[in-house]
C-alpha cells in the first residue's frame, strides 16, 4: 500500500510514517509534505497520476497546512483518492465528513485508531473515495481557519509510554520548549511533552488566556504568579508551578503582555 503524508508538524509527519510502518511493514510512505503548494507539485509531477507506480493509494490529510487548508488541496489538485483526515480540533467540527465516507483521526494520533482507520480502508477501498463535489460544498460552508471560541483546542492527548490520558486546556500551566522537544506543564503533575510547536499552539489556544512571552514559553493567565519590573522596561515572571529556569518576558512582547494582562 502506498501512503501519502500532508502535515506541518515534522514530528507528526514522523511519529505517523513510524505508526503506519508498525501497522503494517508494507506500507510505502511516498513522501511527508507539510503544505498546499508542495502537495500540489507531488500531484503535478510526472508518474504521480491514477495507475501509476508513484499514486497513493490513501492520503492522511492534516486539516490545516503551513500555507491553507487540506480542502484547498484536494479542490485545486482534484483529488479523488481515499483520505483520512488528520486534525487537532474535537470531532463535532467534523461530523459532516462521516457523511461523505471519509474518516478522521484527532490528534496525537493513536496507534490503534489509526489501525481502525486502515482497516476500514481495506475492506471498503472503494467507498472511502471522497465525494468531490460534497467536499467542495463543504468548503464553501466552512471556515478557512479556526472560528473562534469554542473551536479553540479544549484538551491534549498525551502519552506516558504505551498509555494515552487526556489533560483539560484549563488545567494547563504552560508550554515550553527544552532540549529539543515541547513540553506541557500542567497545574499539578510534571511535564509531558506534545507534538506541536509553540507557534502551532499559539494558533491553537485561546488569546484571552494563554500569551506568548518569549520564543521558549507560552503561558497561562493563571499560571503567572509575581511580576517582577525592571528598570529599562525589562519584565521577569514566577510562574506556578515553577519552572527549572528564570522566566523572562521578550523585550518586543513587553508592551503587548502589559495589554494582554489588562484585558
Amino acid at each position: 500500500m502506498n501512503v501519502l503524508i500532508l502535515e506541518d508538524e515534522p514530528r507528526s509527519a514522523e511519529r505517523l510514517a513510524g505508526l503506519l510502518r508498525q501497522c503494517d511493514p508494507a506500507i510505502r510512505v511516498l513522501a511527508q509534505l507539510p503544505s498546499v503548494a508542495e502537495g500540489l507539485a507531488w500531484f503535478a509531477a510526472p508518474g504521480q497520476g491514477p495507475g501509476q507506480p508513484g499514486h497513493p493509494d490513501l492520503l492522511l490529510l492534516d486539516i490545516h497546512l503551513e500555507d491553507g487548508t487540506g480542502f484547498q488541496l484536494i479542490e485545486r489538485a482534484q483529488l479523488t483518492l481515499p483520505i483520512v483526515f488528520t486534525t487537532a480540533f474535537d470531532a463535532y467540527t467534523l461530523l459532516a465528513f462521516k457523511t461523505n465516507s471519509v474518516d478522521y483521526l484527532l490528534k496525537p494520533v493513536a496507534p490503534d485508531e489509526l489501525a481502525a482507520a486502515l482497516a476500514k480502508f481495506r475492506t471498503r477501498h472503494a467507498a472511502l473515495a471522497p465525494d468531490l463535489t460534497a467536499l467542495l460544498r463543504l468548503l464553501g460552508q466552512l471556515p478557512a481557519a479556526p472560528p473562534p471560541s469554542p473551536a479553540y483546542k479544549p484538551r491534549f492527548m498525551v502519552s506516558s509510554g504505551t498509555k494515552l490520558r487526556s489533560i483539560e486546556t484549563a488545567d494547563v500551566a504552560y508550554f515550553f520548549f527544552a532540549d529539543k522537544a515541547t513540553w506541557l506543564m500542567p497545574r499539578q503533575g510534571s511535564r509531558v511533552d506534545v507534538e506541536y510547536s509553540l507557534d502551532k499552539l499559539t494558533e491553537l489556544l485561546d488569546p484571552d488566556r494563554f500569551f506568548r512571552i518569549s520564543r521558549s514559553f507560552l503561558v497561562a493567565r493563571e499560571a503567572i504568579g509575581t511580576i517582577h519590573a525592571f528598570p529599562g522596561g525589562k519584565i521577569q515572571l514566577e510562574l506556578l508551578p515553577p519552572p527549572r529556569q528564570e522566566v523572562f518576558v521578550s523585550g518586543d512582547r513587553v508592551t503587548p503582555f502589559k495589554e494582554w494582562l489588562g484585558k
